[in-house]
């Protein structure tokens, strides 16, 4: 049989080919952060470090690029080499911000290459202590009994306590004005005060004013009960069946990053969820380990966030300001 020139040239290349991924990783990886320093996802992260860096036989950066709604940091990881040497760790913003976001320099569905799904941050809804209100639909009665509907609160437009209100309020069929601040603090003293009647929050912003009985959680927006919080029910549970919305933690690279270096990374996530500090460290982040790992899962899982979050942003009317 004979070969065509171009034939043995592949022959040729590809044990450099396979060298070269087999010894990957070389040098540090740097994972960029999309938010800022201090938060639960910049938390996880550093929990994550030192079992990611066991798992990979190399050093790990974390490095912050926060800002506009997480999309800096991931336009600095869609602009780099594909080499699995520079990753992403983002939040839901990835399913929002195509929807909400205009004249951005990369397209979200094409600028990465999935990884892995993290881990999970459910949503409490609370209303205030004294409020008559005691679970989802003594809330939507109470909303549907005030002028204009009420308000509620959140940390920003397009957050993850905004949409699973709106899309809430929209399956209910009741109306109330959201009323977005500059972060969680702010969103739930407004609920403290009595300016607006419910918010939706993560757990460790809500969880020490439940516990000192200034605020009530009426339901959690996950798809299961919390195990902290055992007897708040699910807003499914309340009549909503399906109805499941979550903060969320996913890895990332550039699109174009080897198939075996992106399994590479999953499986040394994997192996980070399950190191017993990480384990620890997860409830008091307010977090839940991903049920499912790998780059197979996050993309359907992607695929599904990025089709609901469009629909509702679109039928919610929601923009920026």
């Amino acid at each position: 049989m004979r070969l065509t020139r171009r034939a043995s040239l592949a022959l040729l290349a590809a044990p450099g080919l396979a060298q070269a991924q087999a010894a990957w990783p070389a040098h540090p990886i740097r994972i960029v952060i999309a938010w800022p320093a201090g938060g639960s996802t910049d938390g996880l992260l550093r929990a994550l470090q030192a079992p990611l860096q066991a798992a990979l036989g190399q050093t790990v950066v974390l490095e912050n690029r926060a800002g506009a709604s997480g999309s800096i940091g991931a336009a600095a990881v869609a602009q780099a080499a594909p080499d699995g040497y520079t990753l992403l760790s983002d939040a839901s913003t990835q399913a929002v911000n195509p929807a909400l976001l205009r004249g951005l320099a990369f397209d979200y569905a094409s600028a990465f290459a999935p990884i892995s799904l993290v881990a999970l941050a459910p949503l409490l809804l609370v209303v205030r202590a004294d409020s008559p209100a005691r679970d989802v639909a003594g809330l939507l009665a109470l909303l549907r009994a005030q002028p204009g509907g009420g308000t509620y609160s959140s940390s920003g437009i397009g957050a993850a306590a905004h949409l699973a209100s709106a899309m809430l309020l929209r399956q209910a069929g009741v109306t109330a004005t959201h009323v977005p601040y500059r972060g969680s603090p702010q969103q739930t003293q407004a609920v403290l005060a009595g300016e607006v009647v419910f918010t939706c929050g993560t757990v460790p912003a809500m969880a020490g004013l439940v516990a000192d009985g200034r605020l009530r959680a009426i339901a959690t927006t996950a798809g299961a009960r919390l195990p902290g919080f055992p007897n708040v029910p699910t807003v499914a549970e309340q009549g909503f069946p399906g109805f499941a919305i979550t903060e969320w933690l996913a890895m990332l690279a550039p699109a174009g990053t080897p198939a075996p270096i992106l399994d590479q990374v999953a499986a040394a996530v994997a192996a980070a969820l399950r190191d017993p500090a990480v384990q620890q460290r997860l409830p008091a982040l307010g977090m839940l380990p991903a049920a499912e790992v790998g780059p197979a899962a996050l993309s359907r899982f992607l695929g599904e966030q990025r089709v609901a979050m469009a629909a509702l942003i679109k039928a919610e009317n929601i923009r920026l300001e």
